[in-house]
């Protein structure tokens, strides 16, 4: 969008106000606001802000970096603040040195930026199209606390009779207990009217929304599912839709989270990762005849995926609640390879892709605790290694399977490479296995060590703290 275009749109709507919203390592956003007045001075400027304040971005003694904004992304903000009577233009940033105004190597939204310009420079495609499949859980209030000496966690469900709020009385009978969530109507699922809520608005923005239902987890489980978007794009936009998500849900007096695992035995909440690639219009991932109709391209992409699951990881599962949901049992994949219509495969070929225009494969591992833009980056970088490389595979039983692997005998299991265990066997293995994040100067090395760095302090905060669970076992040994 041109600025005279946005300036016009301020006028005409009545903008009072622009907020800035940018990424840090952490995927969480930030943001810095202003009167739209001065929108103008900001474009050609940016704003200076303390980059030493943002975790793992910039040290103290060399803090001053700009957010430059990117007009492209420019929207109005469909929530309405109730503290705030005016409309509020956001737009969304990347953070830039101070001096040239060239976005940072350690910002996550220039790394998507480069990752698609590497694209581009290829040769192999010219364009990447991703389906991110949001689940994420809806309850009506959730209570934690961790101090010296009082730590634990209440969440409460309307939806499912074990975990009521306080004093809901279940008189319609319609609260459900020891079934399965899965697709789940009305009136069953109380939330349904939301998700739609949620839609409409994900839609009012340009974002195609491809279905919404309820999900597998009895308590408030949800999902929406968008239709194919164009990289960097996606990323913007998976900003945006789990900022939607988030407060049209406390707008309701309910929370929403997208934690893996939130739950302890119910189905956790990934972020499943649909891929397509395209040259000049024709989808490259297309081979009539060939294996689930793919083609070589396909394959070796898939191949450079796997090969380099362990050390993705870190990016696509970079919470140590991650791995809580990574077991077998829930449907959330844990073994390295790929397969048709199988979903107890890393990489699954949906059965129902099945046209020139549809083909395409689901990385099913990831989670929406994730950097968007640093995690689908790094797995557009994986899978261009593999075809750069033309990857046979030979040394790794990355399939095709089209079982489920997970009743075969264990010595056979064995023969299949599984993801790391837990956050710090993903963040060693980035350790070792990085240097295809490096191609066309994408990610750097200061970039990854950072990162490393600042999910190494989640570890330390999570494993010095004793638990409710260590409490109950060892409490009276």
């Amino acid at each position: 969008m041109e600025l005279k275009k946005i300036q016009e749109m301020i006028d005409s709507k009545e903008i009072k106000a622009v907020d800035l919203k940018y990424a840090g390592l952490d995927g969480k956003w930030y943001h810095i606001s202003f009167p739209a007045a001065r929108l103008e001075s900001v474009i050609e400027l940016g704003v200076p802000f303390d980059g030493s304040s943002i975790p793992g971005m910039k040290a103290v003694e060399s803090g001053d970096m700009v957010l430059m904004p990117d007009l492209s992304t420019a929207h109005l903000d469909p929530i309405q603040d109730y503290e705030f009577e005016g409309k509020v233009l956001r737009i969304l940033c990347s953070i830039c040195d101070a001096e040239t105004r060239i976005g940072v190597k350690k910002d996550p939204r220039s790394v998507a930026l480069r990752a698609q310009a590497y694209l581009e420079s290829t040769g192999i495609a010219d364009t990447s199209y991703w389906i991110p499949e949001f689940e994420f859980h809806i309850f009506d209030d959730v209570k934690y606390t961790n101090t010296n000496f009082n730590m634990g966690c209440q969440i409460s469900s309307s939806e499912d009779k074990q975990c009521f709020p306080k004093d809901c009385v279940d008189y319609n009978g319609l609260a459900q207990s020891h079934t399965k969530g899965y697709h789940m109507d009305n009136p069953h699922d109380r939330f349904y009217g939301l998700r739609l809520q949620m839609c409409e608005i994900i839609e009012s923005l340009n974002i195609d929304v491809r279905y919404n239902h309820h999900e597998v987890g009895l308590s408030s489980q949800q999902e929406i599912e968008t239709e194919l978007l164009p990289f960097p794009k996606v990323c913007d936009d998976t900003k945006v839709i789990k900022d939607i998500i988030r407060r049209i849900a406390l707008e309701n007096g309910l929370t929403a989270t997208f934690m893996p695992k939130p739950v302890y035995n119910e189905a956790g909440n990934g972020m499943h990762f649909h891929i397509m690639l395209k040259k000049n219009g024709k989808n490259i991932f297309w081979n009539k005849g060939g294996y689930a109709d793919l083609s070589d391209e396909a394959i070796w992409f898939m191949r450079g995926i796997l090969i380099h699951g362990s050390s993705l990881a870190a990016f696509t599962n970079p919470s140590t609640n991650s791995y809580k949901r990574l077991l077998p049992g829930f449907e959330a994949p844990t073994k390295l390879f790929f397969g048709l219509a199988n979903r107890s495969a890393a990489v699954r070929i949906p059965k129902y892709a099945n046209t020139e225009d549809t083909k395409r494969f689901e990385y099913r591992t990831g989670d929406a605790t994730c950097n968007p833009y640093l995690a689908m980056s790094a797995l557009l970088l994986a899978g261009l290694d593999g075809i750069k490389k033309k990857l046979d595979g030979k040394g790794h039983n990355f399939g095709p399977h089209d079982d489920n692997v997970f009743n075969w005998p264990e010595e056979r299991k064995a023969t299949i490479e599984s993801i790391p265990e837990n956050l710090e066997g993903a963040l060693k293995a980035l350790e070792e296995d990085y240097e295809y994040l490096l191609a066309g100067d994408v990610f750097n090395k200061e970039l990854i060590d950072s990162f490393i760095a600042l999910k190494r302090k989640d570890i330390t905060e999570v494993n010095n703290r004793p638990t409710p669970m260590e409490m109950a076992l060892y409490y009276n040994v």
